[in-house]
């Protein structure tokens, strides 16, 4: 027996536009590369406002046992990570879009003394652990 065809979900849920179908999602460690507290409440807030000004919206899970293993000394380092994730259309993900969540993963991994920063894009894992020395936007220092 073939499939029921699919609704139109837009008509059936009263809903606009997919906001997109990439999911964006930023962690945001609770300590440093040493174990030691960083302002997660800050940087949670500072991702928020990024991902919200580029993507629309963002929302931020709360936090979730993790570990990371430092590669240099073979330490683990244990947090509560919180996630902070969005949909996007792979159209939002353009050059500039790039550079602003590039400069802001980058001063993540900088400030909060980070081993490693890590997104999600798609389905892919991206970590971070070299980090800019100054935030590059647009192909430009600031």
């Amino acid at each position: 027996m073939p499939a029921p065809p699919i609704p139109d979900l837009h008509t059936a849920l009263g809903a606009g536009p997919p906001a997109g179908a990439l999911q964006v999602t930023v962690f945001i460690p609770s300590v440093d590369r040493h174990g030691q507290p960083i302002d997660q409440m800050g940087w949670r807030e500072d991702t928020l406002r990024v991902l919200g000004r580029l993507f629309r919206g963002a929302t931020a899970f709360p936090p979730g046992r993790g570990v990371w293993r430092d590669d240099n000394t073979a330490d683990l380092v244990f947090d509560d990570t919180v996630m902070v994730t969005c949909y996007v259309p792979a159209a939002a993900l353009d050059p500039a879009a790039m550079a602003t969540l590039r400069a802001f993963l980058h001063r993540l991994g900088r400030e909060g003394n980070q081993g490693e920063v890590g997104v999600v894009i798609g389905s892919e894992y991206f970590g971070i652990t070299e980090f800019d020395r100054e935030e590059v936007v647009h192909g430009t220092s600031r």
